[in-house]
């Protein structure tokens, strides 16, 4: 018989003793309307850490996955851990697939999978990582949009002056019109997704990696900083060959990669994307916007440009998650999501959420998830909530920025929350 309790706001539920779930320590049940919590204390094992490492592949097989420098990641032994304790779940969904990482370990793990992200910049690298072509046909394509280019739509002003050479910038501005009106194949997708991760980086005293001048390479600085900083150390432009770079690149990331399997993305809202969806999947694993964070088309503002965008900063972002007025917009958002979800997965069917907030929130990362998962009422049933533990220095979603992009703080608190999808009154 469960015995009914509450503790600091949290309704506990009873476990099935069938179905450990490791590190739990349980306080009594009750019930709530649209969802079972089960709850842990601050206990970490190792549970989640599967029985395989990554050296079960080859190293070349992981690089495909580091195309693209992008901060919001979480790092690919998160989904692969979990893809390991359910080798049953072979249809697998991300309804934030940012960079791609989930569907990539997808990919390593042989199961089929569905990314959706708002942002166009996630997209254009998550589609490389589900699609296969030689570094020589990269290279090809590249010559010839280099060849034939004509007349080329170059930006103007300070900051293109000082951020690239003038030879290298038309180069890049031809690569940029010329994939906009090439056939959209996986050798344009891969060719799109490698310029995008040597767009801008930091310069080096070698050959160089980057087609920019001195810039950070996970994000790009704004403007009118990177003037003042270019200006201020008489950092002019160097001449880079963008052949050459894209040549080394593609033969450092593309000549070995796992065998492809089944994956797309799909460019668009998570909810409604979701919900036109046919497939029925086993699994979702994801990692929703952080709340607090509001930069993540700013932040890409040149990748954007490259893409097709403007050659200024978006400051607005319209329909972005993290842009919701209220945590009552958010939390109801989240909710529509984890909703449709369900309507897409399995019975029994496994849900997998890495989420943090920043400092300047004030909110429980924990306590907001449960809250989207409760107003979903959609029988998802949380099996357990663990802290991460501290991000490493490469780990940059669970840091916070100031406006030039220096590190000021770490987020309150990063979870992942796991839970089943059980039976629910009127669900099929």
């Amino acid at each position: 018989m469960a015995c009914a309790t509450q503790a600091a706001g949290h309704v506990w539920a009873p476990l099935d003793l069938a179905r450990p779930v490791h590190g739990l320590m349980l306080s009594g049940a009750t019930r709530d309307t649209g969802i079972c919590y089960c709850r842990r204390t601050l206990l970490y094992d190792s549970v989640v850490l599967g029985t395989g490492q990554l050296g079960e592949w080859s190293k070349d097989w992981l690089k495909l996955n580091a195309v693209c420098p992008y901060y919001t990641m979480f790092p690919l032994d998160f989904p692969l851990d979990h893809l390991r304790l359910y080798p049953d779940a072979r249809r697998v969904l991300d309804p934030f697939c940012g960079r791609g990482t989930t569907l990539y370990a997808a990919r390593l793990a042989g199961r089929q999978a569905v990314g959706i992200d708002i942002n166009p910049v996630a997209v254009a690298v998550a589609r490389a990582k589900t699609v296969q072509a030689s570094p020589v046909a990269v290279v090809q394509l590249a010559k010839r949009i280099l060849r034939d280019m004509g007349e080329v739509d170059i930006p103007e002003g300070e900051f293109w002056d000082w951020g690239f050479h003038p030879c290298t910038l038309r180069e890049v501005a031809a690569l940029r019109d010329g994939l906009r009106t090439c056939t959209d194949t996986p050798t344009a997708q891969l060719l799109r997704a490698l310029l995008l991760g040597v767009l801008h980086g930091p310069r080096n005293k070698g050959a160089p990696s980057y087609l920019s001048n001195q810039m950070p390479r996970t994000y790009a600085s704004k403007p009118a900083y990177a003037v003042r900083y270019w200006r201020m150390h008489a950092l002019d432009p160097v001449r880079v060959d963008t052949l050459d770079v894209i040549k080394r690149r593609a033969d450092h990331v593309l000549n070995d990669c796992p065998p492809r399997t089944p994956g797309r993305v799909v460019l668009g809202d998570a909810a409604r994307s979701v919900m036109a969806l046919r497939q029925r999947f086993d699994m979702v694993i994801t990692s929703p916007p952080y709340y607090g964070m509001r930069t993540y088309v700013a932040d890409q503002w040149l990748r954007n440009w490259f893409i097709g965008g403007a050659s200024e900063v978006p400051y607005g972002s319209e329909g972005q998650l993290a842009r919701q007025s209220s945590q009552a917009a958010f939390v109801s958002a989240l909710a529509d999501v984890w909703r449709a979800a369900a309507s897409r997965c399995r019975p029994q069917g496994r849900l997998v959420i890495r989420f943090g907030a920043l400092p300047s929130a004030k909110v429980s990362p924990e306590e907001l998830m449960v809250a989207s998962l409760r107003q979903a009422g959609a029988g998802w049933l949380v099996r357990d909530v663990r802290p991460v533990g501290v991000p490493s220095r490469h780990r940059r979603q669970a840091e916070q920025f100031n406006g030039s992009g220096r590190v000021v703080g770490r987020a309150v608190d990063e979870v992942d929350v796991t839970a089943e999808l059980v039976p629910t009154r009127g669900r099929r």
